[in-house]
Order: C-alpha cells, then structure tokens, then sequence
C-alpha cells in the first residue's frame, strides 16, 4: 500500500503536527508501506524559511524511509488571520496540482488543524479514485472564532459548510480525541467512520535524562526548582497566567523557583514585553530550537505546565506535549479541563488546576518544590503511564485503519496488516 500524506508542517519543523505525522510515517515505511509526504519548506512558526530549504515550485528529499516534496507557498509568520488563510489556500492549491505527478496511490490524508490541507486531500481522492482519510486535530474553524481572532460571520459560515462538506465526504475520518468524535457525531456525521488515535511520544527520544548543566548554567537556572512551558506561544494558550504565577513567586521572595518559556508563537513579543514590563526576574525566554535539541530543554524541567483559555472548546483537546513530558518522566501542572484533565488524573501525573487561575497554579507548583514523596510519586507515575501512549502503537493503530478502507475500496479480502514493531 502506498500512503500519500498532505501536512503543511513537517520536520525539521517542530511543532505537534509535524512530530505527529513524522513518527507515525517513519512508522508505516518501517513496516515496509511507501509513504509519501507532501508539504512546504519549512518556516514555521516565523516565517522564515530554514536553513538548507527553499521555497521552490518542487523539491524532493528522503527522511527515514520516506519519500518528502515539498512545494510552493505563501509564507508568512503564524500571525494575522488573513496572511495565514492564503498560506493555507496556497498550500492547498500548489499540493493539488503535485499530487498527479506521485504515482499508484493507494490511500491520501489530509491533516488539520485548519482544512485547506483536507481540501487537497478530498481533491486528490477524486483525481486518483482512491479513499480520503481526514486526520481532525482541531475543531477549525470552530477554534478561530473561541480565541477571538474572527467573530461569527458570512465567511466564518462559509468555512463550516466546507468543513461539513469534508466530514460527509471523507471515507475515514481519524480524530485525536473521542470529544472530537462525540462532538461530529451530534453534528449528523456518521459515527462509524470515525477512528480515535491519540496523540502519544515517541519512547525512543522522550526518556529519563539527565538535566544538562551546562545549559542550564548558560540560562541562569541551575540550582533551581525550574516550571517550564514549552510549545506554541499563541493567542489560545493564555500563558499571561502563567506570567502572574511567576509574579506571585517573586514577590513571596521564591527565588528559587523559575519559569522556562520554550517556542515562540503570535502571543510570544507581548509575553516578552509583558515579563519585562513587570520586571520578573525569574521568567527566561527562549526561542524554538532544533528538534534534535527540544530533549536538551525537556531535561532541565522539574515540572512540566500545560495550559489553555478557559474556553469550552478547549474542553475537547488533548495537548501533545503530555505525553512527552510523561515519557521524561516530569509531573505536569494541567491547566487544561476536559479529556486531556481526566488523562493526568486518571494515570496519577500530575496536578490539575483550573485554567487562567494563577493562585492555583502557585500553590500546585508549591506544593510539588516542598513535598519530595509526593513530587516522586507522580514521577513514577509519569514513567508507569508513559508506555500507554507509545507511538509506535498508536502508528500500527492508524495503519490498520488505512489498510481496511483500502481493502474494502479495492474488494480485497483483509488480511491482518503488518504493524509497526512495538
């Protein structure tokens, strides 16, 4: 079977996307599927493009058993509602038009979160006559109009038709959350056709390590309790409340407590700007780094804070990174209510608190600086939990379910697809 894959985002970006749909396709090519990407050079989230790419019309490369193009866009910095919306529509056209030029297709999938990239997908499905796999990772374009970032309105109604248009239409829609199923299927979509594979972490990277002294002595940190938040610095994140948290601690003269902020995002020069404004001292900043360096940062957090808007939408999500912090083995602080709050409970890793409520998170984090037993117990837990959420797992998963819409497409008898060794 020969997996074709749409994703605006992929390594050497960063970001859950690109993680998410480069684990699981190292996955499927090592069980011996060809699988082919097509994607943009790289330039999230700033815009720029990476060292070594280019924006050209066509670009080919190999990435561990799998074949990448990538295309021409409009690139832009993940700002601005309308230089992202023609980023997205350019992606969706440019990956349309190479799709023909990638030969015996057996199965295409689209990936959100927006759902230009789905667009493609549906389009190639019919060009090729082959099975469309929609990958929902967001309620979009839901989720534009919860952060504020467009209200409701003739375009906003536009884009949902389209979206509905994509559920009807995709044979497979394989969602990162059962709120996302339950939530499609109250809108009249066909539950049957609607797979749960969660997000997860890759074991073979996100393990116990040991802090990196040297960095840690090169940020100012070392000897500290460190919280750290690392990932997308955007308008649904609210990490103004963890800037309020930090307040706290400076001003109770906890100087031994500081807060590592890793990414960079639309929110992340007002956050910059904000900490200085208020002269906290124990608030350090860094930008992206390099996948190959994300562990380095990863090992220098005691604990690990996961925060979003208070918003019901955000009830829906399970945020990615998680799992990573569980398979380093560092007990979250989960500002984030719903399934993924439930997930931390449930598995006992860590603590959770309500979302924008800084006095909590203060006294949450507290408590794990001064109480070593309990602090251990959710690291253990963390480790215990870790394997639950394997990828490679979670890739054999999706595969059998590509390999059965292919099977039924095609006529052909299943038989018990090859998944990826555990």
């Amino acid at each position: 079977m020969h997996i074709l894959f749409l994703s605006d985002n992929f390594p050497p970006e960063v970001n859950a996307p690109a993680s998410r749909t480069f684990e699981h396709a190292r996955e499927w090519a090592k069980a011996g599927y060809r699988v082919t990407i097509i994607t943009c050079a790289p330039n999230f989230p700033k815009g720029q493009v990476f060292a070594g790419y280019r924006n050209r019309l066509w670009q080919s490369e190999q990435m561990e058993g799998i074949r990448v193009i990538r295309v021409w866009t409009y690139i832009t910095a993940n700002e601005g509602f309308i230089r992202r919306i023609l980023d997205y529509i350019s992606f969706m056209v440019s990956a349309t038009l190479a799709a023909p030029f990638v030969g015996k297709v057996d199965v295409v999938v689209g990936t959100s979160p927006q759902f230009f990239t789905a667009c493609a997908a549906y389009l190639v499905s019919r060009m090729k006559r082959i099975p469309f796999v929609f990958e929902l990772r967001d309620m979009w374009p839901e989720s534009i109009k919860a952060v504020g970032a467009m209200n409701d309105s003739l375009a906003i109604r536009m884009l949902e038709r389209i979206e509905m248009f994509l559920y009807r239409k995709a044979d497979v829609i394989v969602s990162v959350t059962h709120s996302f199923k339950r939530k499609l299927t109250e809108r009249g979509i066909n539950g049957e056709k609607i797979h749960v594979v969660t997000n997860g972490v890759d074991l073979s990277r996100f393990t116990p390590t040991l802090r990196d002294e040297s960095l840690a002595g090169d940020l100012g940190i070392a000897g500290c309790f460190v919280a750290g938040y690392i990932g997308t610095h955007g308008m649904a994140h609210g990490l103004d409340t963890l800037l309020d948290t930090a307040e706290i601690f400076q001003s109770e003269g906890r100087s031994n407590v500081r807060f590592l902020f890793l990414g960079d995002g639309a929110r992340k020069a007002d956050l910059v700007r904000d900490a200085q404004r208020r002269k906290l001292r124990n608030v350090v900043f860094v930008d992206s780094v390099p996948k190959a360096e994300v562990v380095r940062y990863w090992s220098l957090l005691d604990v690990s804070i996961i925060h979003l808007r208070d918003i019901d939408l955000f009830s829906t999500v399970i945020p990615s990174k998680m799992f990573e912090s569980m398979g380093m083995g560092i007990p979250l602080l989960h500002g984030v209510p719903g399934e993924s709050a439930g997930i931390v409970e449930r598995e006992g890793v860590g603590i959770v608190f309500p979302s924008g409520n800084a006095r909590a998170l203060h006294a949450a984090l507290a408590s794990l600086n001064t109480d070593a037993p309990r602090y251990n117990q959710l690291r253990e837990n963390c480790l215990g939990a870790a394997p639950n959420y394997d990828r490679r797992g979670l890739a054999g998963t999706m595969l059998n379910i590509m390999s059965a819409i292919h099977a039924r497409h095609t006529g052909r008898t299943l038989s018990s697809p090859q998944r990826p060794a555990q």
